[in-house]
């Protein structure tokens, strides 16, 4: 048995050369059997590749797990993909079309810089993005993957809230590019799911309609005069 599941393991790396179409073509494997440091990760990762629209399925917390560690590697792995979206944004979102981060009443400040100040929308979500990961990386806050300190849980709600208004920013000002990112990866609804199920956004901060598909709201229809200020929480 241990020959067997050595053997499956040792095949889940893309071989040089491999196509873009071919990559990551892997069974989907028992947590149990992944044999490396990254286990929970390339778990959670093959889920998703193995049916992204089971939502309820994706953030489940795996048998014998962790669960701050379970909503640890949800974070890494939406920090990764979010970056996809941002490639995206950044064919319309740019210092003219969006001077500042707005998501319908709301103006954000970046606390990415020591004194929160504005910055345009697509800086604001690279800088948070790469906050996020800093963080998220660092061996001060996240010394192990198998176990997190106590005293680090207190970064998930606020790195769960600035991630959330990236996708806010996309639906309210570049709702094509959301709706066409989302039908095809279904992040947003994965981190709905994951919220959700472990409270990591408060309920009145989350301003995209639940049934945003039916809303006919104007997207760039943002009141200035009304705007609500956020800044580093």
């Amino acid at each position: 048995m241990t020959t067997s599941i050595t053997k499956t393991t040792s095949l889940r790396r893309n071989r040089p050369g491999t196509k873009l179409e071919d990559a990551y073509q892997f069974e989907h494997i028992p947590l149990e059997q992944f044999d490396s440091a990254f286990a929970l990760q390339e778990y959670l990762q093959s889920l998703i590749r193995k049916d992204k629209e089971n939502l309820d399925l994706l953030v489940e917390l795996p048998p014998g797990q962790d669960e701050e560690t379970w909503q640890y590697e949800h974070l890494r792995q939406l920090c990764l993909e979010l970056n996809y979206l941002v490639v995206q944004l950044e064919t319309e979102c740019n210092r003219e079309t969006c001077p500042e981060m707005k998501a319908d009443e709301w103006m954000y400040l970046c606390a990415a810089h020591q004194t929160s100040m504005n910055c345009c929308a697509i800086d604001y979500i690279v800088h948070t993005l790469d906050g996020a990961t800093t963080l998220l990386n660092s061996h001060r806050y996240f010394p192990s993957r198998i176990s997190i300190p106590d005293t680090s849980l207190k970064h998930y709600q606020p790195i769960s809230r600035r991630l959330y208004r990236i996708f806010a920013h996309a639906w309210f000002h570049h709702r094509e590019i959301f709706e066409s990112f989302e039908n095809e990866n279904m992040l947003y609804g994965r981190f709905l799911k994951l919220s959700d199920r472990y409270g990591l956004v408060a309920k009145n901060l989350l301003i995209i309609p639940n049934n945003y598909n039916n809303e006919d709201t104007d997207n760039n229809n943002v009141n200035d005069a009304s705007l609500k200020i956020q800044e580093k929480t």
